[in-house]
């Protein structure tokens, strides 16, 4: 008899222990083991993370990491961590979110405009895709690439055209660099360069155009008729004396780009810069931001007209008064200036 009920006791004892065995096993794999409230939530895996890493960075979405890095050994991910950007799903277990990290890595959609240098650009990226800021500053600013591709430093911004772009997160600085200059050439359609052809400018030196054109006005309705004006005077040759060229030289030689300028003064006029386009002719070696899509093409669709002066609007605020002469625009820019005056804006 009690041979019997030590021979029960083991069967008992083994199907339990069976039992036990396949309960973790159901856990471990195939349990939900998340414990965020939204329908999903991203992660973004570096290149260089380790699984120690990785379960740092999800132990705010698991219930459990030590399930996670059973899960992940038994699977064999330990062994072959994959870089990139990823979307688990609310209640997946760990089998789920592992066959997700491994072959269902998502593209990253990078965003930027109005940059007005490299610098800015790249720390605009920096928080979008893994390469940091001087990682990627170091590949724009290769000589030997824009050599190649016919830019140079002061105008390599001309190559970034503001979009979005997909991208994966671990993208290299090479290969986002590369992804830039083929939109760059598909942007610049035989449609488009046959008009700035039309212009007798380059790619380029629209796109630095369209720069001061940024800067002086938002306003779509304006663009294309202050980028006529500009364009009138270098049919001329006069002068383009934009003083968004003077505000640009005056930060770029200070390297103090977060300076506020509301007003230039009759001094800065003369500050020695390539960029001062009141002491120099034609255009400035480069941009002095990164224009909108929308001011590029204002360029290329440039109103006709014979005005060759614009001020700022008083009344109308983020608009321009425009005239064909000196003397017009000597009223317009008294009436300009007696407003700053007024509203006690002096620099």
């Amino acid at each position: 008899m009690n041979r019997k009920k030590i021979i029960l006791f083991i069967c008992l004892l083994g199907v339990g222990i069976g039992l036990f065995f396949v309960f973790r096993f159901y856990q471990i794999f195939f349990w939900s083991n998340t414990t965020f409230e939204n329908e999903y939530s991203y992660i973004f895996i570096d290149s260089d993370d380790t699984i120690d890493s990785l379960k740092i960075e999800l132990n705010s979405l698991l219930k459990s990491t030590v399930d996670f890095d059973i899960a992940a050994e038994k699977k064999g991910y330990t062994k072959r961590i994959l870089p990139g950007k990823y979307r688990i799903i609310k209640g997946m277990g760990n089998n789920q979110i592992i066959n997700i990290l491994r072959s269902e890595r998502l593209a990253t959609r990078v965003v930027f405009n109005n940059q007005e240098r490299l610098e800015d650009l790249v720390g605009r990226l920096s928080i979008q895709i893994e390469a940091d800021s001087l990682e990627l500053l170091t590949a724009f600013q290769d000589s030997i690439f824009l050599a190649d591709n016919g830019f140079n430093k002061k105008n390599a911004l001309t190559m970034y055209i503001p979009n979005s772009y997909d991208v994966f997160w671990d993208i290299t600085p090479a290969d986002f660099r590369k992804r830039m200059l083929d939109y760059h050439d598909l942007f610049w359609d035989e449609k488009r360069i046959a008009k700035a052809r039309a212009l007798k400018l380059n790619q380029k030196e629209v796109y630095i155009l369209a720069s001061i054109i940024q800067k002086e006005s938002v306003q779509l309705k304006e663009q294309n008729r202050i980028a006529g004006v500009y364009l009138n005077r270098l049919k001329i040759g006069m002068k383009l004396q934009a003083d968004p060229t003077v505000i640009f030289a005056l930060k770029n030689e200070t390297n103090d780009f977060r300076r506020i300028i509301k007003r230039v003064l009759y001094k800065d006029l003369g500050f020695k810069s390539l960029f001062n386009t009141y002491l120099y002719s034609g255009l400035p070696p480069g941009p002095i931001t990164m224009p909108d899509i929308s001011a590029i093409d204002a360029v290329l669709n440039s109103e006709e007209h014979d005005y060759l002066y614009f001020v700022a609007s008083p009344l109308k605020p983020g608009y321009h008064l425009f005239a064909k002469n000196l003397k017009e625009n000597n009223k317009n820019k008294k009436v300009y200036t007696r407003w700053l005056r007024k509203q006690k804006i002096y620099r």
